[in-house]
């Protein structure tokens, strides 16, 4: 059995740098390194822990059994190492390290990046990794520190620290609503082609809800069956500003168009239910500094936005 004396603790971290970017040259790029000392540090810590880690193909590198347990172990031992380095510097010190965090591509690209900008103007030794993917990504697996996400979340034993939150507007261009004119209520979408996104657990149906109000006649529930089904928001948008079909479509990515009259609002007392916009992450005692830091950032941003 392995001791855990004999493991350098460099060689975790780069281990995960060689898992996550798929190959000893890409970690090496991301590191700094000589390729030939990436696989050196592999090749030893491989012996430390008494066991093969890693697969080489053609094409990329895999993990073994043991690699892949390794690797979600290496990770959180990073990632106490980060939080107790953390704690010994104190809140004066510096918000330094490397920060990774997800979000959906639409949300990421208006609102994510921004955030990310303006937090490295705060901390400039803080260095930000963001990853835009409109699946689901695995904190832990993919070694990310914070993922934003949009509307109901599933269970899980990761912390959840609400931002903002967002609805839906039903939109439609100029021409469309010319050809087929503004509805009256939310029945009568059903008979109008409507780009769809099919991502959502049902793509064809519209849950509305009269602005303000509580009761049932404030409750629509629209199947729609003449659609352009496409698979991410952005297509979803374009479709709609071409005048493919009205759209249900996020308030933050289309305030723009709608300013700028290139989308018009449908039936402007009716939306989506206002769904939460959330910081998940790891659970810990206390949150690294650059995820609180990250957070903060974000809040204020939300606020000067509101």
């Amino acid at each position: 059995m392995a001791d855990v004396r004999d493991v350098n603790l460099n060689r975790l971290a780069i281990f995960v740098a060689v898992v996550e970017a798929g190959s000893l040259t890409a970690a090496a790029a991301r590191l700094g390194l000589a390729k030939t000392m990436v696989s050196t540090h592999m090749q030893r810590l491989e012996a430390e822990v008494g066991a093969s880690l890693l697969v080489r193909t053609t094409r990329r590198l895999g993990l073994t059994e043991p690699g892949r347990a390794f690797y979600e172990a290496s990770v959180k031992i990073l990632r106490a190492t980060e939080d107790a380095l953390a704690a010994i510097g104190g809140e004066t010190a510096p918000v330094r390290g490397t920060l990774r965090v997800s979000s959906p591509i639409d949300y990421g690209s208006l609102a994510v990046a921004p955030v990310l900008v303006e937090l490295r103007r705060t901390h400039p030794q803080l260095n930000v990794e963001l990853l835009c993917t409109d699946r689901y990504v695995d904190l832990i697996a993919d070694g990310i520190d914070v993922a934003i996400r949009l509307g109901r979340l599933a269970d899980s034993n990761f912390r959840a620290v609400k931002l903002g939150s967002f609805v839906k507007w039903i939109v439609a261009s100029p021409d469309f609503v010319e050809t087929w004119g503004q509805p009256q209520t939310p029945a009568e979408l059903s008979a109008m082609p409507f780009c769809a996104l099919t991502v959502l657990p049902r793509p064809l149906t519209l849950d509305l809800q009269r602005n303000g109000g509580t009761g049932d006649g404030d409750v629509e529930s629209v199947r729609c069956e003449n659609a352009l089904l496409v698979n991410t928001a952005d297509a979803c948008r374009a479709a709609t500003l071409a005048g493919g079909g009205f759209g249900l479509l996020t308030d933050f990515s289309i305030g723009g168009d709608i300013a700028a009259g290139r989308l018009i609002r449908l039936l402007p007392e009716w939306a989506t239910e206002p769904a939460s916009i959330q910081a998940i992450f790891p659970p810990t005692s206390h949150p690294p500094r650059k995820v609180r830091a990250l957070i903060e950032t974000f809040k204020k941003q939300l606020e000067r936005a509101a």
